[in-house]
């Protein structure tokens, strides 16, 4: 007889909404324009320097003044809103919710395949991973946030209603390279997470530990997962910010990127990813983990 699909968790659907969107909100404010010049280094394709540096991240807006430079990394802040807050509700909010179908109707297979306490992590990271797959459906807002930060001339004056409906399924385009990146990527950053809690804290219920412990554990699970997704990321990231017309397959920009860049382009923008968008994710990611068991204490 096959389980029942019993997804009641410790916290609340609606805590994990306010505690994943707030978290969401607060990281679009703060580090958007990060996000702006990490997409823009690894979208370009000619050697950085430090002469060419200004012109790779502020485009046109490279010799005009500091204020006007600083509202350059604001390009497309509408799409950004749209696609980062229901993200991080979907994959905060929803990692959890996996988690309680896996842990509530297939948690003896995971202890009987990986004992106890790796069993537990692996159920962590394996629910995780399925968020990850899920995520493709947001691609389209995605696709648009990053067309707008690097290549705007793609919009042409049309507005996203516009565009949703004389594009369609090519908003779509690169989302098999998308899931072959979340996968792996979300299984490091929620499984390394869990890793840190187990064997560093020796926590055994995840939700109770401390602001602190949940900024460690991100700590590791956001290099963890931006390491694994980097050459995935930085692939589909040259797909999507191609003009609409333009159908690029993965395979083709991979065998440009390494027969004109190196292999060691795969890579490009990890350093700046750690350094700079990695505290994003360390950011939301804290945020959420201590805001939702925050918020089930009264919704």
């Amino acid at each position: 007889m096959a389980p029942q699909l019993n997804v009641k968790g410790s916290d609340s659907g609606t805590a994990r909404i306010l505690g994943s969107g707030a978290s969401g909100i607060a990281e679009l404010l703060i580090f958007h324009p990060v996000d702006t010049i990490a997409k823009r280094l690894m979208s370009n394709k000619s050697k950085v320097s430090a002469s060419t540096l200004s012109t790779i991240i502020f485009k046109d807006y490279a010799t005009a003044p500091l204020g006007r430079k600083v509202l350059s990394l604001f390009p497309g802040l509408g799409y950004a809103a749209g696609y980062k807050i229901t993200q991080r509700i979907y994959k905060y909010g929803g990692q959890p919710w996996f988690s309680d179908i896996l842990s509530k109707n297939y948690k003896e297979q995971f202890t009987n395949t990986f004992g106890e306490r790796k069993g537990k992590m692996m159920l962590q990271a394996t629910a995780g991973s399925l968020t990850g797959i899920g995520e493709v459906v947001l691609l389209p807002l995605d696709a648009l946030k990053i067309k707008r930060q690097v290549n705007p001339e793609a919009f042409r004056g049309r507005g996203v209603i516009r565009i949703f409906m004389e594009e369609g399924t090519t908003l779509y385009r690169g989302w098999g390279w998308t899931v072959a990146r979340n996968a792996p990527g979300s299984f490091a950053l929620f499984g390394a997470s869990a890793a840190t809690k187990e064997y560093m804290f020796g926590i055994q219920d995840y939700h109770k530990a401390t602001w602190g412990q949940n900024f460690v554990a991100s700590i590791a699970g956001a290099i963890a997962s931006i390491t694994v997704a980097a050459p995935l990321d930085t692939v589909k990231t040259r797909i999507q910010n191609a003009n609409f017309e333009q159908k690029v397959s993965g395979v083709t920009v991979v065998k440009d990127l390494i027969k004109n860049e190196g292999t060691a382009a795969l890579f490009k923008g990890l350093t700046p990813k750690i350094l700079v968008v990695g505290p994003k994710l360390v950011f939301s990611y804290t945020l959420a983990q201590s805001l939702i068991p925050w918020f089930s204490k009264y919704v």
